[in-house]
């Protein structure tokens, strides 16, 4: 080959690397907000992601689904960097991750406990708010729930069984229902409950399974392997499930049946208490967000008109206005109830 060929050839490489170049520089670099939710606002984030994304080209929204206990552990004690958390029981803020990880709160939806089923479940048509525990009962039934120490849709969904006891004045249904077939116990005294989750959580019949998230679940509703489960409202509206819509007094809906929830408490594995109380979403910054500013910025589409429409449109109520607690960030505080 002739010198100039090769010199040519050199030209043409050396040039094309340089063009690579320059249409690397021109392209900008996305940054990557990294967003931990509870599984059930999976879709509705789904929604938020693609709006926000829209508004902001140059961000990238990474959404990871979890259980919410799990989730703030995974801020908590595994050290994970995340610009948002969103749970869906916004105590489990302050009381996992004050002061260190977190010192705010922002309450920005509500749910209610419901039991999911398809045409595919036992009795499914004779199943109603004034049975529903009876259905569960029989021998080829089978229901599910989360796992309570790892997702409050469980620990709700133990926490609805019992108060069936107090509403429908039966004292055999949590027997029925949890003692008889999972190694969760439950203690009275004085008319209170107090319902204790061992760590190594596993069902002694075939008739109860548990997931580590109550979405996991569904799927299994779906394809006729399991003929109920306790899930959201919401869940139940975004996967166009039946469902039984249970009274308010047991469904966890209504603060002003606070002091009815109140009734039952529950022990998780890791020693913390929870007590019966309205279905209520939390979200915050934590202190170790790597961009601290746009999670802020995200928080505050979800907080604004368009992001309290995509969760209403998903069957979930936004808290209008949203309710802070906590050093409140000043961007937000125009946002938040006075």
């Amino acid at each position: 080959m002739e010198k100039g060929t090769v010199f040519l050839i050199v030209l043409i490489c050396v040039g094309t690397m340089a063009g690579f170049a320059v249409w690397e520089v021109m392209i900008p670099s996305k940054q990557v907000l990294t967003v931990y939710h509870a599984g059930s606002l999976s879709i509705p984030f789904e929604e938020v992601r693609v709006e926000f994304e829209k508004q902001h080209p140059t961000v990238d929204i990474q959404l990871f689904s979890m259980g919410s206990v799990k989730l703030v552990r995974q801020i908590t004690d595994l050290g994970k960097s995340v610009d948002v958390a969103a749970v869906a029981d916004y105590r489990l803020i302050p009381e996992m991750m004050y002061p260190k990880f977190a010192d705010w709160v922002v309450r920005f939806a509500r749910n209610e406990m419901v039991l999911v089923y398809t045409n595919k479940s036992k009795y499914s048509k004779e199943i109603n708010p004034e049975n529903w525990y009876n259905v569960l009962k029989r021998k080829s039934v089978t229901f599910g729930f989360a796992n309570p120490n790892m997702d409050p849709c469980g620990y709700r969904a133990v926490m609805v069984v019992q108060l069936a006891e107090l509403y429908y004045n039966d004292p055999e249904i949590f027997d029925n229902l949890i003692l008889n077939n999972t190694n969760i116990r439950v203690s009275e005294e004085g008319g209170t409950y107090l319902i204790t989750v061992p760590e190594n959580l596993e069902p002694v019949t075939g008739k109860v399974v548990i997931r580590p998230k109550s979405v996991e679940l569904v799927a299994l509703i779906e394809e006729g392997g399991l003929d109920y489960a306790f899930e959201y409202r919401s869940v139940a509206i975004q996967h166009k499930l039946m469902f039984v819509d249970l009274p308010d007094k047991i469904d966890l809906s209504q603060p002003s049946y606070t002091n009815f929830y109140g009734k039952v408490s529950l022990i998780r594995a890791d020693g913390k208490k929870c007590t019966g109380k309205p279905v209520v979403y939390g979200l915050t910054v934590p202190k170790n967000s790597l961009r601290p500013s746009l999670g802020l910025k995200l928080v505050k589409f979800i907080l604004s008109n368009k992001g309290r429409k995509i969760l209403d449109d998903c069957g979930q109520p936004p808290i209008v206005p949203p309710v802070g607690t906590g050093n409140i960030p000043e961007e937000l505080k125009p946002s938040l109830q006075k």
